[in-house]
């Protein structure tokens, strides 16, 4: 056998050396504000027995998909799937992906052509980025959140090179790392008056905003200025996959050159099943107001423990104390995990030198006294 790649090691010695190096965690028993499960749908008794029980009067008893859905994969639960994703979502279409990674992925690298122009936030996720960077299209970044610095970009886009150019405008509308939110109705309506393509990752407001946790878009009412939405099952929703919600034209594009999804095994039919079982219980749970109590509780204690100048602006389930430094932030990670909470670092490179951060994930079944407890707690790791 070969040895390993010297340029290979020399990367992870970077890494190590920047105290940087990813390593996979162990499970753990601490109080949770580090999982995307902001309303316990992954934990669901309930969930997981309806959708096993919708299975059995079904007469399903299938472990795995068998192939791609364009060839053996497309069982019937597929139809019915996205025909109530469309439905929720006030869509005309939807179109179920194995991940939101694969659907960014299928999406970026197959939708904008050559001689299109992606516009991107700064701070878009790592998956948009490789779907952008796989595309045809020219793509150009834009300050976070900075609707000026858009409006700049969308003037220096058109007709460059002769092209008579398609311009699509991409944000998340909560953002994973920040966990602050756009002006959504600013930037639909740019893109309406600029006749660009809006394109919104719901990744991290689907279960938490809007009625029944449809997303920000649907609780703004823009979904007919939006070209594609991007809702994601992993987080919120407890299981797998991911949709892209749009137009029939847009669905029936994606079937046929997204190759995130020609060229992959489709989910199995319990996935589906669960998928279904998550967006009824989305109907009726109370976890969201609880998830949504908590938010407000947070805030109010950031402000009452002086952390407030430490914490980037949230009311969304993600709130990121800056501690700037691999080996500080770190190190006060640690102090929490001993104490019995589980708060995880953001190091650089995942996000920009001297933005390290804790990042704070919140959730329905946090209590008030937890959320004091830990925050009390960094007080003093901070300030002192």
């Amino acid at each position: 056998m070969s040895g390993f790649p010297k340029k290979l090691q020399k990367k992870l010695k970077n890494r190590e050396e920047n105290k940087a190096l990813r390593k996979l965690p162990e499970q753990n028993e601490l109080i949770d504000f580090a999982t995307n499960d902001y309303i316990g749908f992954s934990g669901s008794k309930l969930i997981f027995d309806n959708a096993h029980n919708a299975l059995e009067k079904k007469g399903i008893c299938q472990n795995g998909a068998t192939g791609s859905r364009l060839l053996s994969g497309n069982h019937e639960l597929y139809s019915n799937t996205e025909e109530i994703l469309a439905n929720f979502h006030n869509s005309e279409s939807a179109l179920i992906f194995n991940s939101g990674y694969d659907a960014n992925v299928g999406f970026f690298s197959s939708v904008p052509q050559r001689g299109d122009i992606i516009l991107y936030d700064e701070l878009i996720h790592a998956s948009i980025r490789d779907g952008i960077t796989m595309s045809n299209a020219k793509s150009y970044k834009f300050k976070h959140n900075d609707l000026v610095d858009v409006s700049r970009r969308i003037g220096r886009s058109r007709n460059v090179d002769g092209f008579d150019n398609e311009v699509y405008i991409v944000t998340e509308s909560v953002f994973s790392m920040d966990g602050d939110i756009p002006d959504l109705k600013a930037f639909a309506r740019l893109c309406q008056e600029n006749k660009c393509h809006f394109i919104v990752d719901e990744a991290h407001a689907t279960g938490v905003f809007g009625n029944s946790g449809v997303g920000l878009i649907q609780e703004l009412e823009l979904e007919d200025t939006v070209f594609a939405r991007i809702h994601t099952f992993g987080k919120a929703l407890g299981c797998h996959g991911s949709v892209i919600l749009g137009t029939s034209e847009l669905k029936s594009y994606l079937v046929n050159f997204a190759r995130s999804f020609i060229y992959t095994t489709g989910l199995p039919p319990h996935s589906l099943s669960v998928i279904q079982a998550a967006y009824a219980e989305l109907k009726t749970t109370s976890e969201i107001e609880k998830l949504r109590s908590n938010i407000y509780f947070f805030n109010q204690k950031v402000a009452a423990v002086n952390l407030k100048s430490f914490f980037i602006e949230s009311n969304s389930s993600i709130h990121c104390c800056v501690i700037s430094g691999n080996e500080n932030v770190k190190a006060v990670a640690l102090h929490l995990q001993k104490n019995g909470f589980n708060v995880k670092p953001i190091l650089s490179p995942t996000v920009s030198e001297g933005k390290e951060r804790l990042r704070f994930c919140l959730h329905s079944y946090n209590t008030k006294e937890e959320i004091a407890e830990v925050l009390e707690l960094l007080a003093t790791f901070v300030q002192n």
